[in-house]
């Protein structure tokens, strides 16, 4: 069932516009942006740079989103940072809470364009997933994020910005006159993160790498690598990149073993096929059994979910000797979706079969179904309107007067 367009993608989308105003964002920017940023905005060298690592501390240690809330800067200076700099969050639009406790932010950026993100509690950890694209180029015939049309990149600042949104929400910020200690230290409710929302993380790389960097800082947000993974449909060229400059863990949304239907489920695949895939992921930087690769393999019934395609599974592993363990998730449907799930037998002989070789093979518990959250249900609510559309209404208003 192939979609229109092609499987050539394209991973140039176009960049956020200014804020208006021209005030500069400076959630995203390294230590070192910041500080120019300060200078070129007329702050002396040796006093941009304190005050780019007093903000730094402010904004990421403290979740402060506002200068005057600031006490080591003086109020003259409050102001004068706040008419020429934001410290930005994506808006809300949308909060949804899942009856299993799941949630879903609809978020707009600030030139309008709108994206998701979904928080997973567990009784051990919570997990966000966050957005790295407005919309998605891969056209992936299972996923509802892939009928949508790419828009633009997020920007390092917008994904960090989705992390800082739920520290928000959480209430995970020290309060007033506590130390960050408590902030540094384990026991928050979120505790991982996994670049799985809407887009391809590898065709917005730069930004995802830069973004990743400050919540790895530790004077940043302070996150793990070993708690954070990115998810690619397999974009062969830049996982090897991705493994040197970013270094976490890494999922790959495999879903079928054969050519023939991972073409027509993924069609990426028609430009990096399967083989070249599992050499990438054979040769990612700092794989091993501590660190597996996850597979994560969607089950949709009578299309990659045999025994055969579970035996077939198991070879390529074998074959490429991959520290690897599979995650089968339960097709979760969404409106025109052309396929079913696989019955919760099939689904269970699948994971016995790959079980028994010895690579674990869970089946994820489906969540925030019922909020359209769980995993392939994402895509923005509203629609857009094309430019041309919104040039015909605002010609078709009465003058004023």
């Amino acid at each position: 069932m192939a979609r229109p367009g092609g499987s050539d993608t394209v991973p140039v989308a176009r960049e956020a516009p200014a804020r208006a105003g021209g005030r500069i964002d400076i959630v995203g920017l390294s230590r070192a942006a910041m500080r120019a940023a300060f200078e070129q905005a007329g702050l002396p060298e040796r006093q941009a740079s304190l005050r780019a690592k007093q903000i730094w501390h402010q904004i990421y240690h403290r979740g402060i989103t506002d200068f005057a809330a600031m006490s080591d800067i003086a109020k003259s200076q409050q102001s004068w940072f706040a008419e020429r700099f934001a410290i930005g969050r994506p808006d809300v639009v949308e909060h949804l809470v899942s009856t299993d406790g799941t949630r879903k932010w609809l978020l707009r950026t600030p030139d309008g364009q709108d994206f998701e993100m979904v928080f997973i509690p567990d009784s051990d950890r919570g997990t966000l997933c966050i957005s790295s694209q407005v919309g998605c180029t891969l056209n992936c015939t299972f996923c509802h994020t892939g009928t949508m049309r790419l828009v633009r990149n997020l920007t390092a600042g917008e994904i960090v910005g989705q992390v800082m949104l739920a520290r928000d929400t959480l209430a995970e910020w020290p309060r007033p006159g506590e130390s960050t200690v408590r902030y540094a230290a384990d026991g928050r409710m979120l505790t991982n993160i996994v670049l799985m929302g809407m887009g391809e993380p590898l065709y917005n790389f730069d930004n995802v790498r830069d973004a990743m960097n400050i919540v790895m800082d530790g004077e940043g947000l302070a996150l793990s690598r070993r708690r954070i993974t990115l998810s690619t449909s397999g974009v062969v060229p830049m996982m090897a990149r991705a493994g040197a400059e970013i270094g976490v863990n890494l999922a790959v949304s495999l879903h079928a073993v054969t050519k023939q239907v991972r073409d027509e489920i993924v069609p990426l695949n028609r430009k990096y096929g399967i083989e070249q895939l599992l050499e990438a992921c054979a040769a990612y930087p700092g794989a091993n059994n501590a660190r597996r690769i996850t597979f994560e393999y969607v089950m949709l019934k009578d299309i990659n979910d045999s025994d055969e395609d579970a035996r077939e599974l198991v070879r390529l592993i074998k074959r490429y000797k991959l520290p690897a363990k599979v995650n089968l998730i339960p097709f979760n449907p969404w409106p025109g979706a052309a396929y079913e799930c696989s019955k919760p037998e099939r689904i269970r002989n699948f994971s016995n079969i790959v079980f028994e070789a010895g690579i674990s093979a869970p089946i994820r518990t489906p969540r925030g179904r019922d909020i359209m959250a769980a995993c392939g249900q994402l895509k923005s609510a509203s629609e857009k309107k094309s430019r041309a559309e919104l040039d015909r209404e605002a010609a078709a208003q009465p003058a004023a007067g």
